[in-house]
């Protein structure tokens, strides 16, 4: 093929992003890979708002419940299974098309991780132990206390990377900060990085309108079934962390709904905010698909 073009698409949560992949996917004959943290675990396809059975039969799709909840899968491992995959796929396909709204996973995929020491599984068995016992709150203050810079700029409630940023200080005695070359790695594809953006308003009122529908569809009964399991990584999300303490009896079920509903449209902020950052990505009402078809025709030479 003379192309090698990847198509990335960005976006907040609820803001149409599977749909519009599976529309690119179509018009450039392209398999979609996920670059969402939590749509790789199986047995989460309401909460993590995987692609639907149709949508998944309709185009090729990768990364998509391909592991169990309880695998740990790091940024540096995604870059490198994606990169071999996205071999792979070239070799039968001028274009792919790269779908989801974790920050980590699409700078991994376009610009490379930082090479950061191997895990000690010992530390990281002690910090999990701590996380189960104190909670995250605890590994915010010691994350604040070994690296502000970080703490300042890290999701506060994503536990993996705090955790793995007190594991790096502790393990290294240097800030995790400090560490963080921000060198960009060269790739042998052309990337085009495009986003979906709405007025706030209309986006909080989608993902009100999507927990009601994920509440219908049997969220609470997917997040029963894992429950006994609340302690893993690949649940400290938001839509089983409310439910879970729905299950508690720490709050009504109503709360959790509402707390669902709040936490999501938090997180859709952080996003926004991450992604605006890079000045590569061209932005696009979600109705302009024409226009994002031409942009990415117009720029892939």
């Amino acid at each position: 093929m003379s192309i090698r073009r990847l198509i990335v698409l960005v976006g907040a949560t609820g803001s149409g992003k599977t749909d519009l992949s599976i529309r690119l996917a179509e018009r450039f004959g392209a398999p979609v890979i996920s670059t969402d943290s939590r749509q790789i675990y199986r047995g989460l396809p309401i909460g993590t708002a995987q692609p639907s059975a149709e949508q998944l039969a309709a185009v090729e799709h990768h990364f998509i419940a391909t592991h169990d909840i309880s695998e740990n899968f790091s940024c540096g491992e995604y870059e490198v299974r994606a990169l071999d995959l996205l071999n792979d796929l070239f070799e039968k396909h001028d274009t792919v098309i790269a779908v989801g709204g974790s920050g980590l996973y699409v700078r991994a995929l376009c610009e490379g991780m930082d090479d950061l020491p191997h895990a000690d599984e010992t530390l990281r068995g002690e910090l999990n132990n701590r996380l189960g016992r104190e909670g995250l709150p605890s590994l915010l203050e010691e994350l604040q206390r070994l690296d502000p810079e970080y703490y300042e700029a890290v999701d506060r409630n994503n536990p993996a990377r705090v955790l793995r940023a007190v594991e790096v200080c502790l393990q290294t005695g240097r800030p995790y900060s400090s560490l963080r070359t921000g060198i960009r790695r060269k790739r042998d594809f052309k990337i085009i990085k495009t986003g979906i953006d709405m007025p706030r308003e209309e986006l909080y009122d989608r993902i009100n309108r999507r927990v009601d529908a994920m509440m219908a569809a049997g969220l609470e009964e997917e997040a029963r079934a894992v429950y006994p399991y609340r302690q893993l990584n690949s649940l400290q999300t938001v839509g089983y962390k409310e439910l879970f303490d729905f299950f508690d009896g720490k709050i009504s079920r109503d709360e959790a709904v509402e707390l669902i509903k709040r936490n999501t449209r938090r997180y859709a902020k952080r996003q926004l905010t991450w992604f605006r950052r890079d000045k590569e990505i061209r932005w696009f009402a979600n109705g302009e698909f024409d226009a994002m078809v031409k942009y990415v025709l117009d720029n892939t030479i």
